[in-house]
C-alpha cells in the first residue's frame, strides 16, 4: 500500500471514530486497534529482516492481539482537544503501544513475574528464549523513541511529548519505578499507600501519558493538558484496580494471561487491601471523578469517556 492510500485509509477510520459516536465502544476500540495495527505493521521491520530472530520476537509480542487501549485513549484525547483526530496521530499511538509491549515482555521474564502466557499466546521468552526476549523489549523501546522524534507536530510539542513519555516510563512515579515497588512489595503486608503508589506508577503512568500526549499532539493548552492529566491519573488507577479484580474473578482463558498470578505471587493488590466489593466501587468512583475533569471539553470528549467507562466494565 502506498503512503497516500495508507493515509486515506487512516483518515476513513479516524473519521468514523469521531463522526459516528453512535458506534458502541467496542466498535470504537476495534476500529482504533485496526488503525494502530496498520501503523505498527508499517513501522516494525518484517520478520525476515536481518537479524530475523529479533524482528520475529518483536512482532510475536506486538501482534499477539492486544486491544490497543493506550493508543485509542491518545486518539480520543486528541479528538477531545481538536474536535477531530489530527493527521499522524496513529504514529503516536503506535509508539505508545511499542512501549507498552516492551514492558509486558520484560514483566513476563523469569526474573520478574515469570509468566508463560500473554494475550492468550506463549510469552516472548517462552517462544524465543530469554536473551532474545530481553533484546526484543529493548528494541521496541528504542524504536518507540525514534517514532516519537519523527511525529508530525510542532517541534516544541515533540520535545514535550518525549519528555513526558520518558518520565512516565522511568523510575520516579513511572513504570519502571512501579515495577520495582511491585517486586519489593511481594510477601509483605500490603498497605493502601503502597498499593496506590504501585498502581499509579506501574500501570497508571503510561495510561495517563497516553491521554496527555494525545492532547498535546492536537495542540492542547496548558489548562487542557492539566485537565487531561487529572482524567488520565484517575482512569489509569481505575484500570489497574479492575485488572486486580479480574485476576481473582476470571480464568486464564478469559484473561489471555495466567489467572490468579497476583495471589500466588503474594502481590500488593487493591482487593488484598480493600476487598472485591470496595475495589469495584472505588474504580467506578474514580471514573466518575475523571469525567468531571472533562466537562470543559463538551461533546468532543464523549469518545474518551466511553473508552474510560469500558476500562472499568471490561471482563478481560
Amino acid at each position: 500500500m502506498d503512503r497516500r492510500a495508507s493515509q486515506e485509509g487512516d483518515s476513513f477510520i479516524i473519521k468514523r471514530m469521531y463522526v459516528d459516536l453512535k458506534l458502541d465502544v467496542k466498535s470504537l476500540i476495534r476500529e482504533g486497534a485496526e488503525l494502530i495495527d496498520q501503523t505498527l505493521e508499517s513501522l516494525i521491520p518484517a520478520a525476515t529482516t536481518v537479524p530475523a530472530s529479533i524482528h520475529g520476537a518483536m512482532r510475536h509480542s506486538v501482534f499477539a492481539g492486544g486491544k490497543r487501549l493506550r493508543p485509542v485513549l491518545a486518539i480520543q484525547s486528541a479528538i477531545a482537544v481538536a474536535g477531530r483526530a489530527p493527521a499522524g496521530i496513529a504514529n503516536l499511538g503506535a509508539a505508545l503501544e511499542m512501549l507498552h509491549t516492551y514492558s509486558l515482555i520484560h514483566d513476563d521474564l523469569p526474573a520478574l513475574d515469570n509468566d508463560d502466557l500473554r494475550r492468550g499466546k506463549p510469552t516472548c521468552h517462552v517462544a524465543f528464549g530469554e536473551a532474545i526476549a530481553i533484546l526484543a523489549g529493548d528494541a521496541l523501546q528504542t524504536q518507540a523513541y525514534e517514532v516519537l522524534a519523527k511525529l508530525e507536530c510542532p517541534v516544541a510539542a515533540i520535545v514535550e511529548i518525549i519528555r513526558l513519555v520518558a518520565q512516565a516510563t522511568g523510575t520516579v512515579d513511572g513504570m519502571i519505578g512501579g515495577q520495582v515497588l511491585d517486586l519489593e512489595g511481594e510477601h509483605q503486608k500490603p498497605t493502601p499507600a503502597l498499593v496506590e503508589a504501585i498502581h499509579r506508577a506501574k500501570t497508571g503512568a503510561l495510561i495517563r501519558v497516553s491521554v496527555v500526549t494525545g492532547g498535546i499532539f492536537a495542540g492542547a493548552s496548558a489548562e487542557q493538558a492539566a485537565r487531561l492529566d487529572i482524567f488520565g491519573r484517575k482512569a489509569g488507577l481505575a484500570f489497574q484496580i479492575v485488572d486486580d479484580v479480574l485476576d481473582v474473578t476470571q480464568d486464564s482463558e478469559q484473561l489471555g494471561k495466567t489467572a490468579g498470578k497476583d495471589l500466588t505471587s503474594d502481590k500488593a493488590t487493591w482487593p488484598a487491601v480493600f476487598g472485591l466489593e470496595q475495589s469495584l466501587k472505588d474504580a467506578d468512583r474514580l471514573i466518575t471523578e475523571a469525567f468531571e475533569a472533562l466537562q470543559s471539553f463538551g461533546p468532543n470528549a464523549e469518545g474518551l469517556k466511553a473508552v474510560a467507562r469500558y476500562l472499568v466494565e471490561r471482563k478481560n
